[in-house]
């Protein structure tokens, strides 16, 4: 028996987005994880089994899957695949500058399996186009951006929140909102923006993305945070107060607990 699980990487050091074809071969895997990016899968034909996490999945077209960083998962395939796969590393997030994209994929960041319309051809031909445009020589980054935010919406807008309350998802959309556009490391801040306590925004937080408030806003801060560090010519006290840090201190060690290391670390490392 396995002591370890395997963890594979199918994107080379160099490229921060990867756009291909399912490969047909892997119809059958061992249980793997990868932990330096997230891998969304699109399915137009097949059928089997998708086991993530101890959980299993029917594979029944059109459907995509999602794998996060660090899920432990597996493919029983029992006949012929045909769809694409997308790996999508934390750097690529990290340089973008449509900060919606990002937005796009938090929402997106509780669900593992999303059923597409048998109808709907539009997500089939953007992850063609997407695989074209990302594959070409010379391919620009703009156009890559442009169609895998167009793809992402799409796939998002099929993603239902089962079990939540429309006002609940409300709330929870409006913060990832404004979280795109005004960033403060402050909970009271934005539960005052949307009418709602503390107490109240932790709770929808938990139940629509498993996360509290505090740490949805620290995936946002902290991969601004990153960019204003390598970017931009702002000091680390700069940065600091431009995020409502009482001091820097609090901020190194905010940023330390979240990355692994100091500001000043990541930012001489990249």
């Amino acid at each position: 028996m396995d002591t370890a699980i395997a963890t594979y990487n199918k994107i080379t050091s160099l490229e921060n987005i990867k756009v291909a074809r399912f490969d047909v071969s892997k119809r059958y895997t061992k249980p793997h994880r990868h932990n330096k990016y997230l891998e969304l899968v699109f399915f137009s034909k097949g059928s089997g089994f998708h086991y993530m996490d101890l959980k299993s999945y029917a594979i029944k077209p059109p459907v995509v899957f999602l794998i996060k960083k660090g899920e432990v998962h597996h493919w029983e395939i029992d006949s012929k695949p045909k769809g694409y796969v997308i790996i999508i590393k934390e750097a690529f997030l990290e340089k973008t500058l449509d900060k919606h994209i990002n937005t796009l994929l938090f929402k997106l960041d509780s669900k593992q399996k999303i059923n597409i319309p048998e109808k709907d051809l539009t997500i089939r031909k953007l992850f063609k186009i997407l695989c074209q445009e990302a594959n070409q020589e010379n391919a620009q980054q703009d156009i890559v951006e442009g169609l895998l935010k167009a793809l992402i919406s799409k796939i998002a807008s099929y993603s239902s929140l089962d079990g939540i309350k429309m006002n609940t998802v409300d709330t929870a959309t409006r913060f990832l909102d404004i979280l795109s556009k005004t960033l403060k490391n402050n909970v009271g801040f934005y539960a005052e923006l949307l009418n709602v306590t503390p107490q109240n925004l932790n709770q929808i937080c938990q139940k629509s993305y498993n996360k509290t408030a505090s740490l949805v806003i620290a995936d946002f801060l902290i991969k601004e945070a990153k960019r204003l560090l390598v970017y931009t010519s702002k000091s680390v006290s700069e940065i600091a107060f431009h995020f409502d840090f009482k001091d820097v201190s609090h901020f190194i060690k905010y940023f330390k607990r979240h990355t692994g290391h100091t500001p000043l670390q990541f930012k001489n490392n990249h």
